[in-house]
C-alpha cells in the first residue's frame, strides 16, 4: 500500500510538472513561434494562453510593440567634401513574427547595421545646405529605404528622423561669417529700396509743387510751425528770395 502511495505521488508530481512546462501566456503584444521538433508550426501563438508539448516543442516570443532603435553616431562626407558626424533614431515593428525569427538571425543588429550605412549612403549624396535645411526630405529618403529593405524581415520601419549633425570649428566658423555677410547685404538692399522709394515721393512732390506753387508756401507756413515747437535759443528763419530782393536793390542803388 505504502509503494502504491509513492508511485502516486510521483505520478501527480510528473504530472504536475508536464502541465506547469506545458502551459504558455503570451501578452497581448506577444507572439509565440513555436518549433515542433525542428518545424515551424503554420501559426503564432497568443495573445492569452495556450499549451506546448514539453521536449517537442520550443517556443520563441515575439514583441510587436514598436522598438525606438537609436543609430549610432556616424562619420559621413557630404557631397560637397565637408565632414560631418550625424546620428539618428528609427522607429520599427514586427508585423510578420514568423519572417523576424526564421528569415533573419538577429533582426535587432541587422536593422541597425542596415540603417548605419543607409545613413552613411544617403547623407553623402547630398550637400551640407540640403542636410540642414531638409531634414524632412532626407528623412523621408531614410525611412523608405530602410523599410524596403527589412521588409523581407518582417519589419515596418514607420520613422527615421535625423538628430544631430555636428560640423568641424572651422567649417561652423566659415557658416556664421556667411550668414553675417548674408544678414549684412540685405540690410544694403533694404537700404537701397528705401532711398529708391523716398526719390520717387521727392519726385512726386516736386511735380505737385511744379504745378502747384501754393504747396510750396504752404510747407514754408508748416515749417515755421515746427521751429516754433521748438526749444532751440536760436531760430533760422527761411525768407523766401522775393521778399528780401527789393531791400537788395535799394542797398545796392
Amino acid at each position: 500500500m505504502a509503494a502504491a502511495l509513492v508511485i502516486l505521488a510521483i505520478v501527480v508530481f510528473l504530472l504536475l510538472l508536464f502541465l506547469i512546462s506545458a502551459i504558455k501566456v503570451a501578452r497581448e503584444y506577444e507572439r509565440g513561434i513555436v518549433f515542433r521538433l525542428g518545424r515551424l508550426l503554420p501559426e503564432p501563438k497568443g495573445p492569452g494562453l495556450f499549451l506546448l508539448i514539453p521536449i517537442v516543442d520550443r517556443m520563441v516570443k515575439v514583441d510587436l510593440r514598436t522598438i525606438t532603435l537609436n543609430i549610432p553616431p556616424q562619420e559621413v562626407i557630404t557631397k560637397d567634401n565637408v565632414p560631418a558626424r550625424v546620428n539618428a533614431v528609427a522607429y520599427f515593428r514586427i508585423v510578420e513574427p514568423k519572417a523576424a525569427i526564421v528569415q533573419i538571425e538577429n533582426f535587432m543588429v541587422a536593422t541597425s547595421q542596415i540603417a548605419q550605412t543607409t545613413l552613411r549612403s544617403v547623407l553623402g549624396q547630398h550637400v551640407l545646405d540640403e542636410l540642414l535645411s531638409e531634414r524632412e526630405k532626407i528623412n523621408a529618403i531614410l525611412q523608405g529605404i530602410i523599410d524596403e529593405a527589412t521588409s523581407p524581415w518582417g519589419i515596418k520601419v514607420s520613422i527615421v528622423e535625423v538628430k544631430d549633425v555636428e560640423i568641424p570649428g572651422g567649417m561652423q566658423r566659415a557658416m556664421a561669417r556667411q550668414a553675417e555677410a548674408e544678414r549684412e547685404r540685405r540690410a544694403k538692399v533694404i537700404n537701397a529700396e528705401g532711398e529708391f522709394q523716398a526719390s520717387e515721393r521727392l519726385k512726386d512732390a516736386a511735380l505737385v509743387i511744379e504745378d502747384h506753387p501754393i504747396a510750396l508756401q504752404l510747407r514754408y507756413l508748416q515749417t515755421l510751425l515746427e521751429l516754433g515747437s521748438s526749444q532751440a535759443t536760436t531760430i533760422v528763419f527761411p525768407a523766401p528770395i522775393e521778399l528780401i530782393k527789393p531791400f537788395l536793390e535799394r542797398g545796392s542803388s
